[in-house]
């Protein structure tokens, strides 16, 4: 049984002695490296001027860097919004197209040449060991290809000889042809398609601006970036179409030799109300638990599904790579096309704007107190759900499912406490079977 991720996902987080069985051992910083190497790429922030009303100053002193850059404060991940939420589809469930209301100033949004760069020198410049860069929409795909070669010029002529640069792109696949593919393969891209199951259940929410359906251009995507070698994982949202049959969409998608899938819970609000195409907590629970039965697959899993795989990590480390289920947020920053900087996808708001990387470093901040107030809510959440067994590996969940219920509790809770109870006892004889056999070097 092999699990290379497990054992890669070991050796991350913040440097720092552990216990594992008795031996004292030191977690190297191969993925998310915790500490200060190199100065910010930028000067230092204009000084503000002029007298500041009351709300103003207290604004400013939220958004004062409240420290140095350390293991507390660093990040090694960026979700990068290169064309904001522009996109060729117009999915019925999409949370994020919305976010264009944030920028009413131009129907088009591109980041500029000056953003790109000073992005990517800036997060390179806080010289974790390991940067990660992740492009999102919208359709990231829309900005064109050539924008991503200046992205790869400015990796090369910003990065220190001891970093390593990850890209990834999630698409919807439209855009994606035979020279995307080779540009994909040939930078070692790890593509994220979206598909959600068999033709009339992916189109049924999937579709273009003129209402016809994108699962025929997903193939199509899919095929090309098989033939050109490319890494790439399918990641389905769970919605009220697909969840009613868990087995049916995991064969579904195995059998066509789909080997690394990542499973989203859709649930979202439209004018107060829970919206038609979200799935309920049952529905939920009762997914993850059929489709673990399939991944465990008598003890040697051979498909790499995420959430059990981050939760494994869990089992074994006491901690996971997983921001649904890590004991803190704020594990990296979402950029967006102009340089405005927010805490996570799903807070792309005004309340938890942070700054603007061409205002300010990046380096600063992510030092702000308000950052430092996001990474902490999952804190003051979880104090009620102290008294349960399972708190240690969900962490609360996703504070956003919480909002769901005002906050009274997390929307899924009861998905997680039901998967935890049926899966608990297999996860423990996979942790018992790779912890003897680990070692850290």
């Amino acid at each position: 049984m092999k699990f290379k991720r497990v054992r890669e996902e070991m050796r991350i987080n913040n440097a720092k002695n552990i216990k594992l069985r008795g031996v004292q051992c030191r977690w190297s910083l191969l993925i998310r490296a915790e500490h200060k190497f190199l100065a910010s790429a930028l000067d230092s922030p204009t000084k503000i001027g002029g007298y500041l009303s009351k709300g103003e100053e207290r604004n400013l002193h939220d958004s004062a860097p409240i420290g140095p850059v350390n293991s507390e404060t660093q990040i090694s991940s960026v979700l990068v919004k290169p064309v904001s939420a522009d996109c060729n589809l117009s999915c019925t469930y999409c949370f994020y197209l919305p976010k264009s209301e944030l920028y009413p100033e131009t129907k088009v949004h591109r980041m500029s040449d000056n953003v790109l760069r000073n992005l990517i020198a800036q997060m390179l410049s806080l010289a974790p060991e390991k940067v990660s860069f992740c492009w999102q929409g919208g359709e990231p795909t829309l900005a064109g290809l050539n924008f991503y070669k200046k992205a790869i010029r400015y990796q090369l002529l910003f990065k220190a000889p001891f970093q390593i640069v990850e890209n990834s792109i999630q698409t919807n696949g439209i855009l994606i042809n035979e020279e995307w593919a080779k540009f994909l393969a040939g930078y070692d891209f790890l593509v994220g398609v979206s598909l959600d199951g068999p033709q009339e259940i992916h189109d049924y929410y999937r579709k273009r601006r003129g209402g016809s359906g994108s699962y025929k251009d997903v193939i199509r995507c899919l095929n090309t970036l098989s033939r050109h070698h490319v890494k790439f994982n399918i990641l389905t949202v769970l919605n009220a179409r697909n969840v009613r049959d868990p087995r049916g969409l995991y064969k579904f998608l195995t059998d066509r030799g789909f080997r690394y899938l990542q499973f989203i819970p859709c649930v979202e609000k439209r004018n107060g109300r829970i919206a038609d195409f979200s799935i309920t907590p049952e529905e939920y629970g009762e997914f993850l638990c059929e489709v673990f039965d399939e991944w465990f697959n008598d003890g040697a899993p051979n498909t790499y599904v995420r959430d059990f795989e981050d939760i494994l990590i869990s089992y074994v480390t006491g901690d996971t790579p997983n921001c649904v289920f890590g004991r803190t947020c704020g594990r990296y920053v979402v950029v967006e096309y102009n340089g405005d900087v927010y805490p996570c996808d799903f807070y792309v708001e005004r309340k938890w704007f942070l700054g603007n990387i061409m205002h300010e470093p990046i380096e600063d901040i992510i030092r702000k107190r308000k950052f430092m107030e996001f990474k902490n809510r999952k804190i003051e959440l979880t104090k009620k759900c102290r008294g349960c067994k399972w708190l240690r590996y969900c962490n609360g969940g996703c504070p956003r499912h919480w909002e769901i219920l005002d906050f009274t509790q997390n929307y899924f809770c009861e998905s997680y406490k039901t998967f935890f109870e049926y899966s608990h006892e297999r996860f423990m004889k996979l942790k018992n079977r790779i912890s003897p056999t680990f070692y850290f070097r």
